[in-house]
């Protein structure tokens, strides 16, 4: 990377530079007169590129030339356009296996009866539908800190009393694939460590019966999972009570937990980017990227998502795959999101959105670039379906939509208790029952939305940081949250309002 204070150039092979600063037209830039004004973050043509030929950034295709374009253009919408081109796979072909530490690294978390390794402690309340939302939230809300602290006041190492509540689970095909990713989904959650007592409550009518659930599942009651629907209790006001009485019996339980020292093996970290701009690519998914390399050697996992958001990158993927069949299992995953698009008059180039465009992003293989840099350098393990438990260590993929709530909640269904959330737009998000800590890609970003951020990636180019050595200090922040400091999202009550199971569709 080529930098000073104006500019950057991020490979020698790039057609573009990027603007470090707001640029008026007339101005000289690395001594290249600019024929446009040039936003902060936005790119500058370095070179001529004739109408129909690929333009680079990162030393890789980002789009295609719509029109003749001469050196010191702003290369943006009006210029770039989105087209399929030929991707050398070359499965497994740069595989090699990670060095891990000699002595891993430790964390404190809670250690369940079963070996299960938990960051946090929660009791949980999920609904089978829609129609059983507010008798969840009417029960949490009766141990919310906020509103009645004397609720929990004798249970402090409960984190606290959560509903994760969702919009489906009625008018959907009863053997469809659609049910089959809702269970999963909840069971997902219910096996979650970081629930130390679950109720599931359901409506009773609903086509995601409980009982069904349970059985595909193989889930049973218990004294800390516990299942009931507000027809068979008799209404309303009678299941909030029940509702309360079980999670005061729970409590107890619950709080008899201590942190005690576990391998950082235990870590599943989720990733995820939202609100990306031009500089996701450069500062804070390359810092996670760096961070989760560290991870993985200390026999960690973190799992990357978000597929139409890896889309044009999966070539730097399939080479890492530890066998050639794991590289071709994600390619799968790109065929199956091309033919719902082709079924549904869809295309993959629908993102980025309108932030991600006026911070600099044109095209979805540029946001792809990017976005794949958070998985680091190490070799890809396996390839997960949504939801599904993710058992294999190191580096692994999970298919997701990029819509981050989604994306996330999958993530957490199949195992990850932290999420790790890069933002260049400035997005607020949280993740209960999974601590998520966001990095701003850069600090005009960071100046203004502090509150909601944990770490300002943007010194990499004010300052000079090195990506790896701010990966390492992001990496001893992820140990620090695992092992109970609380992140901003967590601060300020973030997560219940994120849990939102997908429905497999064009979900971009």
């Amino acid at each position: 990377m080529s930098t000073n204070t104006r500019f950057l150039i991020l490979n020698p092979a790039d057609d573009v530079m990027i603007a470090l600063q707001d640029f008026p037209k007339g101005e000289q830039v690395n001594h290249i007169e600019l024929l446009d004004p040039v936003p902060f973050g936005h790119k500058i043509a370095l070179r001529a590129v004739a109408s129909g030929q690929p333009v680079k950034r990162y030393g890789q295709i980002i789009g295609f030339a719509t029109q003749d374009i001469a050196a010191g253009q702003h290369v943006h919408m009006q210029n770039l356009e989105f087209r399929e081109f030929d991707k050398d796979y070359r499965f497994s072909q740069d595989y090699t296996p990670t060095k891990m530490v000699d002595k891993p690294d430790t964390f404190m978390g809670f250690v369940r009866p079963d070996g299960r390794v938990a960051t946090r402690n929660y009791i949980g309340i999920l609904t089978s539908v829609n129609c059983s939302a507010t008798v969840a939230h009417a029960i949490a809300d009766q141990f919310r800190r906020d509103i009645r602290p004397e609720a929990l006041a004798d249970f402090p190492n409960v984190d606290g009393v959560v509903a994760l509540t969702h919009g489906v689970g009625c008018g959907i095909d009863s053997s469809g694939e659609g049910l089959r990713v809702l269970q999963r989904t909840i069971a997902g959650y219910v096996r979650h460590p970081n629930f130390a007592g679950l109720l599931i409550i359901g409506l009773g009518c609903e086509t995601n019966q409980i009982p069904a659930l349970m059985k595909a599942e193989a889930l049973e009651e218990n004294t800390n999972l516990r299942a009931f629907t507000i027809q068979a209790v008799g209404g309303t006001p009678k299941s909030i009570a029940k509702g309360v009485d079980l999670v005061k019996s729970m409590l107890p339980e619950a709080n008899k937990v201590a942190r005690t020292p576990v391998p950082v093996s235990h870590l599943k970290i989720g990733l995820q980017c939202g609100g990306s701009d031009s500089f996701s690519g450069i500062t804070a998914n390359p810092v996670l990227g760096a961070a989760v390399d560290i991870l993985v050697r200390n026999g960690g996992t973190a799992i990357l998502s978000e597929t139409p958001e890896i889309y044009g990158a999966e070539h730097l993927l399939t080479c890492r795959a530890v066998t050639p069949e794991v590289g071709k299992k994600l390619v799968n995953v790109f065929e199956w999101w091309e033919d719902v698009c082709h079924r549904n008059n869809a295309s993959m180039n629908n993102n980025p959105s309108a932030g991600n465009k006026k911070g600099g992003l044109t095209t979805v293989l540029e946001k792809s670039l990017g976005g794949v840099a958070k998985g680091g350098t190490t070799g890809l393990m396996e390839v997960y379906d949504y939801a599904e438990p993710v058992e294999a260590k190191g580096l692994v993929f999970m298919n997701t939509p990029g819509y981050d709530p989604m994306s996330a909640t999958g993530q957490v269904a199949g195992g990850a208790n932290i999420i790790c959330f890069t933002t260049g737009r400035g997005s607020a998000f949280g993740s209960v029952p999974s601590p998520s800590l966001k990095l701003a890609t850069n600090t005009t970003l960071w100046n203004r939305q502090q509150d909601d951020m944990d770490i300002n990636c943007g010194s990499v180019i004010d300052e000079g940081r090195d990506i790896h050595d701010l990966g390492r200090e992001f990496y001893e922040m992820i140990i620090r949250c695992a092992s109970g400091e609380r992140s901003k999202s967590e601060l300020y009550g973030y997560g219940q309002n994120e849990f939102v199971p997908w429905q497999p569709s064009v979900i971009c």
